[in-house]
């Protein structure tokens, strides 16, 4: 594996790191000053025409479909960069869950659904959100779901709640989880379908407070009544019945791109960590720095965001060489081991910074409301863990564990993807 960076991808990283100085962090900063993202939509908006201009639009799309067509690998060293803001996917076009519906269209997409959804999606001019967890059944297993789509001649006729449903408010479509066969065996019980949010019984019946913020646009997660919502066959993406394997294709992609962004902030945590242990007087001529304590935590962070950065680009070059099958024992660990690391390394940097870190003066207490959901969200790390040790475990001789989602990797709730 070449760890050095295509000269288009150095220069797309120098032009990034540029943006964030001049457009990205002053729009951070009003985001905290206004607590509102609607507040700022206009600035987005000009920022991201800024982006485009650059040639930076929308790293994981093909070239032909407005991106710049970067390879997983490279899109992951992009995505680093832009994790570093909660604000940075969104103005560079590669926001969840936009990400995850375009990969899908993409992939299985018939060619209207691609001419009528991917085309204003991937321009940016519209967004979409993806719908399959549900308040009362378990998130980590998607087999199991309640919504229902049934056949009513030439329309899927769709009942259901669904909750965690990220950016719903003012999306123009929903991807929809349903169940289209509640006979056949658990895999093949679910389809994906599109669901324009205009149609009549599509009803946000709120966006789910988390953490004391109920959000706004994208920055929100809500949840959804669908009450007879009925939609034409063709809104089916892809074939009848496979939902669950196009959500597991969504998976790989979608945790790289997460793992990543993960790895961002905690490099801009580290960032602040240090600065603060450089600059924060103790006592007459002595620094939060001398305190081996803190030397400590910066060694360990070093080494934690270190490795978690290897980890995930070695999955992600297993993805795109081996396939994703290959790679799940990869995806499922990635998952709960960075997400440890950015927890570890947020908490370090939030302790450094005593009360202010508990403030809204820096950006660390928004971080840590907005990703301690890391653990959870895809996926609690506990089912990760229990389905990789299983599959390990299956290589040994142990053949009676069941593995929690019953093929490959756990889905968890597939908000942010």
């Amino acid at each position: 594996m070449d760890f050095s960076l295509p000269p288009r991808v150095a220069d797309a990283v120098g032009k990034v790191r540029k943006l964030f100085e001049t457009d990205v962090l002053p729009l951070e900063a009003e985001l905290l000053r206004r607590k509102s993202f609607k507040a700022i939509l206009p600035e987005l908006a000009a920022a991201r025409q800024k982006v485009k201009a650059a040639g930076l639009w929308a790293p994981h799309v093909p070239v032909e479909w407005g991106g710049m067509g970067l390879s997983l690998t490279e899109h992951a060293r992009i995505s680093e960069e832009l994790g570093k803001s909660p604000l940075g996917h969104y103005l560079f076009g590669c926001q969840a869950p936009d990400a995850g519906n375009m990969e899908l269209l993409l992939a299985h997409g018939s060619p209207e659904q691609k001419d009528k959804w991917l085309k204003p999606l991937a321009a940016g001019d519209i967004r979409s959100c993806f719908s399959m967890t549900e308040p009362d059944l378990p998130g980590s297993n998607p087999t199991w779901l309640g919504t229902t789509a049934a056949r009513d001649g030439d329309h899927y006729v769709i009942n259901g709640r669904k909750w965690f449903t990220t950016g719903a408010e003012g999306s123009a479509f929903a991807i929809v989880m349903a169940v289209t066969n509640p006979e056949a065996p658990p895999h093949l019980r679910a389809s994906q379908i599109i669901v324009p949010t205009d149609t009549p019984g599509f009803r946000i019946v709120r966006n789910v407070s988390v953490m004391g913020e109920p959000g706004e646009d994208w920055a929100s997660h809500a949840e959804v009544d669908y009450e007879n919502c009925r939609v034409p066959v063709s809104n089916l993406l892809g074939p009848e019945n496979a939902g669950f394997f196009l959500a597991q294709e969504r998976l790989g992609p979608g945790r790289i791109h997460h793992a990543m962004r993960w790895i961002g902030i905690a490099e801009r945590a580290f960032d602040m960590l240090c600065r603060r242990a450089a600059e924060r007087p103790m006592s007459p001529g002595k620094r939060l720095a001398d305190k081996q304590i803190v030397q400590a935590w910066i060694a360990e962070s070093r080494a934690e965001i270190d490795a978690a950065r290897l980890y995930v680009m070695h999955t992600a070059w297993r993805i795109e060489k081996e396939g994703q099958h290959e790679a799940r024992d990869a995806v499922s660990a990635i998952k709960f081991f960075t997400a440890d690391v950015l927890t570890k390394v947020l908490d370090r940097a939030v302790q450094a910074h005593g009360a202010l870190g508990l403030t809204d003066d820096t950006i660390l207490s928004w971080l840590w409301r907005h990703e301690r959901g890391a653990h959870i969200y895809d996926g609690a790390d506990e089912v990760h863990k229990v389905s990789l040790a299983k599959r390990i475990l299956g290589r040994y001789g142990v053949k009676d564990l069941d593995s929690p989602s019953g093929v490959g990797a756990p889905l968890g709730r597939v908000r942010d993807k």
